[in-house]
Parts: structure tokens; sequence; C-alpha cells
């Protein structure tokens, strides 16, 4: 039996479920993720295809450039505000869900630290994690 993701806002009007496995499970540190989730990082799993991710609900969204000029899509609840997914117009196949929406946060098994340039010390993360000091290539 596959593993089930599943989730959603804190209301309940957008939810998301995907058998698939992601193929990243990222803390970013980027102050774009700072200032979005109001503490010094945001936390990703990542999936290659959005095809396989059953969204329901109307999500807004707003659209921020990383370092590298690619366009983020950031999606949120209009009711609640919660945070719920990000996508990315150079990759339209990728989508990352915030660890936090998940219905078990215990799923989120982080592998790595972007941006650890940008973080701060009363920010710690998880030393055996794997840092980079920008985006991984």
């Amino acid at each position: 039996m596959s593993k089930v993701y599943s989730g959603g806002c804190a209301c309940g009007a957008i939810r998301y479920e995907t058998t698939s496995a992601p193929f990243v499970e990222i803390h970013c540190q980027c102050r774009d993720c700072q200032k979005r989730s109001g503490t010094g990082h945001s936390s990703y799993l990542t999936y290659a295809r959005r095809a396989d991710m059953a969204i329901t609900g109307e999500a807004k969204t707003w659209r921020v450039a990383g370092d590298s000029g690619n366009q983020k899509v950031h999606a949120f609840c209009p009711n609640c505000g919660t945070p719920v997914y990000v996508t990315f117009v150079a990759m339209p196949e990728l989508i990352a869900v915030h660890a936090g929406s998940l219905d078990e946060p215990g799923q989120f098994n982080p592998q790595m630290v972007s941006y650890a340039i940008r973080g701060h010390a009363w920010d710690m993360m998880d030393p055996s994690l794997q840092t980079f000091d920008r985006m991984p290539g």
C-alpha cells in the first residue's frame, strides 16, 4: 500500500493529497521564507509531478522572484490565510507543500537546509543536516 501525503489549510477550504513520494524535503532560510512564515525558515516537501497532487478548493496566489530571478507562485487560503503550497514558473511540473500543512506533520523528514547563509542564530537547524549557502543546483 502506498503512503498517502495529505493536508490543507487551517479552515479546511483547501485540501491536497498524493501517494507520490517527495523527491526532497527541505528547510529554507531565505528572507522570503522568513518573512512569509514569520519565523526563521519554512519547511517543504517537494514533489516532481504536480499532476500527481490532487488539490481541492480555490487558493489565492502571489508571485515573488527568487534569488535566481525565477518566479515562485505562493498559494494560500483566502479564508484563513494559511500558506499551503508553492509552484515554480520555470519548472511548472514541481510543487512544494508546506510541512506544517500536512495532516500528519511527522511525515516530514528534512534532508537539507538551503540559504543557510541567511539563517539566524536563534533559528537552530539540526546540525546533522546538509547545508547550502544558497539553493543547491
